[in-house]
């Protein structure tokens, strides 16, 4: 008799230590959740089951359904159960263990929602852990109402869950536990402190600038008189010497005055010599000689104004130097005034560099203060060159942009590049800590919004 009895157990054990192994290999609290609603069922027939998770203040959500990968909350079936449960709550004993609920005992309000969604009979069991913190419920539901040999069962597979739940919930709050800890420990205050101090290096402020090679002593060559360019001898770049022909102008009026002027004086020569011949016969015509000669003088003065005139069309060097200016085809036909510069004469050992430094990116700089050149031809190369001059106020740069024009000079020894060039310049300014140089424009444009 006794193996007869034995042999119905056999089963319920083997599904027992099933469940048992499966549970503590759970990974995390929602295999184990998994396990509990789709695997109990090994142990005890039911149709449907839920899983719900306890949060700090003790409130119940659903989490896992039987038969289901994933659970919406906003579902009807979700939205119903969570309310339910609440009511549940208040019905169910307080004490450890498997409770019943069946239809009859359920609230009015409830019982046409549990016709729809459930079986007729419930189970209820909370999932406490070694400390006997509630971390968990399952609710099982099937139309056969509960055995009490069953409930022995589910009594006992639920405590080995609860103690599972709670294993994997403090494998979680040791390692935020332990992150806490090493937070607190000296690593982490060095690491504060070795950030502070890296933020305290002295560093000097800087910041980049297009630049371009320009002559610092440049000799301006204008125009001498109104008028309008005829010939350019010379191509930019190009070396010249004192006394060569730079550029002329249009001279044909000058041309046609000087001919005019010629002939003016021609027939003012003339009257003056009848003037003298008649005087030898006629004593009045004797005034008449000082009027002539005076006019013969305004004729020669005005022939040798417009003699200078015309050789004062012609431009010559003033000085030794390269000539620098755009295309010859801009100005050949353009009208010019008196002053107007045409071109510059540069010394090659004049070359600096200027710089348009936008009024944004402006820093207190120094004269002295170190330059380096980075050009677009050679950017592996730097030249070293300190601060000359800066303007007062901000001027409108060539890109259309409100920048201050900066020059500076070549340091000695640098070999001085080809006037024209172009690149990028960054000039130094004033030592700062590392961190003012990190948030500067931070700060900056923050008072620039909120006007701090």
């Amino acid at each position: 008799m006794d193996n007869v009895n034995e042999a119905p157990k056999q089963p319920a054990l083997d599904a027992l230590l099933s469940l048992d192994l499966r549970s503590v290999k759970a990974i995390n609290p929602v295999d184990l959740s998994f396990i509990i609603v789709n695997e109990t069922i090994a142990l005890v027939p039911y149709r449907q089951a839920a899983f719900f998770t306890v949060s700090a203040i003790g409130e119940r959500k659903l989490t896992t359904a039987s038969g289901l990968v994933s659970v919406a909350e906003d579902s009807p079936y979700a939205i119903w159960l969570s309310g339910f449960i609440k009511t549940v709550l208040k019905i169910l004993p307080k004490e450890a263990g498997c409770h019943k609920l069946d239809f009859a005992e359920a609230p009015e309000e409830f019982k046409d929602g549990w016709e729809e969604w459930l079986p007729e009979h419930l189970l209820f069991a909370e999932l406490f852990s070694q400390t006997g913190t509630c971390l968990g419920m399952v609710m099982y539901a099937r139309e056969e109402s509960w055995l009490p040999h069953e409930l022995e069962k589910l009594d006992h597979i639920h405590q080995i869950y609860g103690s599972c739940l709670g294993f994997l919930s403090e494998v979680k709050v040791n390692f935020i536990t332990r992150l806490r800890g090493w937070m607190s420990k000296a690593v982490s205050y060095w690491a504060v402190i070795a950030i502070f101090v890296g933020l305290s290096i002295p560093v000097r402020l800087s910041v980049l600038a297009p630049g371009e090679i320009i002559a610092l002593n440049a000799f301006a060559v204008a125009a001498p008189q109104d008028g309008v360019i005829s010939k350019i001898y010379v191509q930019p770049n190009s070396v010249v010497n004192v006394g060569d022909l730079l550029f002329s102008l249009d001279n044909t009026t000058v041309t046609s005055r000087l001919d005019v002027a010629a002939k003016a004086l021609s027939i003012a020569r003339a009257d003056a010599l009848n003037a003298q011949q008649r005087a030898f016969n006629d004593l009045k015509s004797k005034g008449e000689i000082a009027s002539a000669i005076g006019r013969v003088r305004e004729k020669e003065a005005e022939l040798a104004s417009l003699k200078s005139l015309m050789a004062r069309g012609e431009v010559r060097a003033e000085r030794d130097g390269i000539v620098i200016y755009g295309d010859s085809n801009d100005w050949i036909g353009r009208p010019v005034q008196t002053g107007e510069r045409v071109m510059q004469l540069a010394n090659p050992r004049d070359a600096g560099v200027l710089v348009w430094l936008p009024v944004h990116e402006a820093l207190n700089l120094d004269i002295g203060a170190p330059m380096r050149l980075f050009l677009h031809i050679d950017p592996l190369n730097p030249l070293s060159a300190a601060l000359l001059q800066t303007s007062f106020q901000p001027v409108m740069s060539p890109e259309g942009v409100s920048a201050y024009r900066i020059k500076g000079e070549f340091e000695e020894g640098v070999v001085k590049p080809r006037i024209g060039l172009r690149g990028t310049v960054r000039i130094s300014g004033h030592w700062a800590t590392l961190g003012y140089y990190f948030f500067r424009r931070p700060v900056t444009a923050v008072r620039e919004w909120t006007g701090l």
